[in-house]
């Protein structure tokens, strides 16, 4: 009878057994067949629907900045320090190199200690479980019954992961789908955002605290709960030794290095390099992508497509133009202003005397009309007088300041006025035979001041404007630079019957005969007149346009001292036409751009035409020069030390509101704007508001970087001479006339 009962007894235990493994294969073979839900197809775990940003890279290689919804990059696995994979296999998955994707000995281990009430001895999940559930993610309202059924479906995925991947594959793929907190998706973007570096360049210390902050994000954040990321990176590190990754000894003496936070920072379109210019491209690259379209027939997206965009910037090139601002500006300029107008009524503001006030405060109603806070409140409905009350009331904040941002309390429309006290500036350099742009600036602190003065903002160009003349009169041949005209006042009718009779800032030399040369190198207004009486404006505004100059100019003499309003990069392109010996190169910023892939999608080519003879441009080129041997420009050699070939042209617009320097060598030609948003903010005097102050010395600064920098390999030659033209030279004898001051160099309309 026992035997008959054991009988019975092994055949339900078998028969049951056969039946759990038979359901327990069809239940995952229709899990792996889709019949509970969809299951991932290998095309979606080759192309898995996250958001991939679109990486900025400069010339040089450097990572500049991303487009992105969420931050994320991908990174090869031979990218990846072994410090770092051993710190993920150590605290997350040891027998990552052992199993299928699934760990039963971890999963036995969960399930005895949620048994016996002695759990905490580790998770059940593996990295390859974890990328699963990281590809897909789940939703976070599901029942215990379909979180249980998801969690099979995610060993399913993991084992089809295994199958189709190899390991350093399927590390890759983890470390570019985890999140590490601080809007960071993917080691690449966590390595930039923590430690301001590449993952290939993280130490041991460093290592250990991204893989310690996987497990929560938030828990471990050093930047939130640095305490908490100790801990877990110490954690870490012994693990490490533990395991034989690192020796004990490392281990003790990486516990003891403090976390360095130093170089944290939020990747995002405010901070990083070059922000003005990643903003410019943003908006070209949206119209870009508007009009290309993937195999799929869609268009591409810069947020979400992970895109490679190749930029012309040089990367230390544009450092060095960011600091020279910061130096000038920060340093000498702005504090300079300040000095000039403590304790001036009404400052910083310079208008007529009978209705200033009433025009003070028609600039002040406009700034705050054009705020964000303006149009939110009006958006909510609020009255004119609520507005008013608000715009009044003394609020937290924080605003800008050349030492740093500062925490203050003030009312909003304090805040308007205290940013009308600072001067703006903007620089771009361009390559002068590609017309590549090295280095773009187009303000002084994207944070707190959006406008981008390089593109967007036309200002007058004042003197730099007169080049345009000049290369009419030397290409009608009967001009050199050294052809001598008498220095006096002359008058142009207008079409009224009235007479247009510029000013000088100067009396120098007046009545004598003076050079072409020195008159542009002194800017010189009556000589200007002298040619403009010969040279109608209509034909120098097509000079101008052959140049690449395309903003609105009116045909009226006094274009002659540059009353046009005109952006820094259309000036910069055209005065890069000298350089490149008459042909103009339409400045460009993109070389290339990939798909996530590698694979090409467009490579770009510059525009260009001829815009003037070879030996037009070297004429201009030697007059440009005097300006820096001899006029306006002079504080280049004797100040700045700069003795390499340089040709050049000083700007100021009438009342000082706007300083140009534009700066011609054989290899690069720069420009440099500097003015106030509101053109009624300006230095009262010319000696302190002139380009020559105000924007050649951040020329100066940037080129002496430049120069000083033995791997840009600039200054190495001069401007060429046209071939089959070697006799030209038109070093004219001007040596007697120079003052040995600096000359001004102001625009009288």
């Amino acid at each position: 009878m026992s035997n008959q009962r054991t009988n019975s007894l092994l055949t339900i235990f078998w028969m049951s057994f056969v039946a759990l493994v038979v359901v327990g294969f069809i239940f995952f073979y229709g899990l792996a067949n889709s019949w509970f839900g969809a299951m991932p197809s290998f095309e979606e775990l080759e192309n898995p629907n996250t958001n991939l940003a679109s990486e900025i890279y400069s010339a040089d290689g450097v990572m500049l900045g991303t487009f992105h919804i969420e931050n994320r990059s991908n990174i090869h696995f031979n990218d990846l320090p072994p410090d770092l994979i051993n710190a993920l296999l150590a605290i997350e998955d040891i027998r990552f190199t052992e199993h299928s994707g699934i760990d039963f000995k971890a999963l036995f281990r969960v399930a005895w200690g949620v048994t016996t009430g002695q759990s905490g001895k580790g998770g059940g999940s593996t990295l390859t479980q974890q990328l699963a559930k990281n590809l897909f993610p789940r939703d976070e309202n599901l029942s215990t019954p379909q979180l249980v059924l998801r969690k099979f479906r995610e060993w399913i995925t993991a084992s089809r992961l295994e199958r189709n991947y190899s390991k350093e594959e399927i590390m890759a793929m983890y470390l570019n789908t985890v999140a590490f907190g601080s809007q960071a998706f993917g080691i690449k973007s966590a390595a930039m955002t923590f430690f301001g570096k590449s993952p290939d360049q993280l130490t041991l210390e460093e290592s250990a605290l991204m893989a310690g902050v996987v497990n929560a994000p938030t828990w471990y954040s050093p930047v939130r709960n640095p305490e908490r990321a100790l801990q877990r990176r110490n954690l870490v590190l012994k693990k490490m030794a533990d395991y034989g990754f690192i020796s004990q000894q490392r281990a003790a003496e990486a516990q003891q290095t403090p976390i360095d936070m130093s170089n944290f920072g939020l990747l995002d379109h405010n901070t990083g390099a070059a922000t003005y210019f990643r903003e410019y491209l943003r908006a070209e690259l949206k119209n870009w992508a508007a009009t290309k379209t993937k195999s799929d027939g869609t268009t591409y997206d810069i947020y979400k497509d992970g895109l490679k965009i190749y930029t012309t910037i040089n990367s230390r090139m544009q450092q060095y133009a960011e600091e020279a601002i910061r130096e000038h500006l920060g340093g000498e300029l702005q504090p300079a202003f300040f000095r000039h107008w403590k304790g001036v009524a009404n400052a910083p503001f310079v208008l007529p005397p009978p209705t200033i006030k009433e025009e003070v405060e028609l600039i002040m109603t406009q700034a705050m009309k054009r705020s964000d806070r303006y149009r939110y409140l009006k958006k909510a409905g609020a009255s004119d007088d609520s507005i008013r009350q608000e715009f009044n009331t003394p609020v937290r904040m924080r605003v800008f300041s050349w030492n740093g941002p500062i925490d203050t309390i003030m009312t909003p429309m304090d805040s308007i006025r205290y940013y009308k006290f600072f001067l703006q500036s903007s620089l771009m350099s361009v390559d002068v035979k590609t017309g590549q742009v090295r280095a773009y600036v187009g303000g002084i602190d994207y944070r707190f001041f959006k406008y981008d003065h390089a593109s967007q903002a036309r200002r007058q160009v004042g003197s730099t404007f007169k080049p345009f003349l000049y290369t009419l009169a030397m290409q009608e041949g009967e001009y050199t630079p050294c052809y001598k005209v008498p220095n006096i006042s002359y008058s142009v009718q207008l079409w009224d019957g009235t007479f247009w009779e510029p000013k000088n800032a100067s009396n120098e030399r007046v009545g004598q005969e003076v050079t072409l040369r020195w008159a542009l190198a002194n800017s010189n207004n009556w000589i200007s007149a002298y040619l403009i009486k010969r040279f109608p404006p209509e034909s120098v505004i097509q000079m101008a346009r052959k140049m690449g100059v395309v903003s609105p100019i009116d045909a009226v003499p006094a274009i002659a001292l540059g009353t046009p309003e005109i952006t820094l990069s259309e000036m910069v392109g055209a005065m890069n036409t000298f350089s490149n010996k008459g042909v103009f190169i339409k400045p460009y910023f993109i070389t290339r751009i990939e798909d996530k892939h590698g694979n090409l999608i467009e490579r770009f080519v510059p525009e260009q035409s001829e815009a003037m003879s070879e030996v037009t441009a070297y004429k201009m080129i030697q007059l440009m020069k005097g300006v820096v041997e001899s006029g306006t420009g002079i504080r280049l050699r004797t100040k700045y030390k700069l003795n390499n070939p340089i040709a050049g042209k000083t700007g100021t617009t009438q009342n000082q509101s706007d300083g140009w320097f534009m700066g011609l060598t054989p290899e690069m030609t720069t420009g440099v704007w500097t003015g106030a948003e509101d053109r009624s903010v300006h230095f009262r005097s010319i000696k302190m508001g002139q380009g020559a102050n105000t924007a050649l010395p951040i020329w100066a600064l940037y080129m002496q970087k430049i120069y000083n920098d033995p791997t840009l390999h600039f200054g190495k030659g001069d401007f060429e001479k046209p071939a089959g033209e070697s006799g030209l030279d038109f070093n004219c004898d001007d040596s007697n006339y120079r003052s040995g001051r600096v000359a001004d160099d102001e625009d009288d309309f």
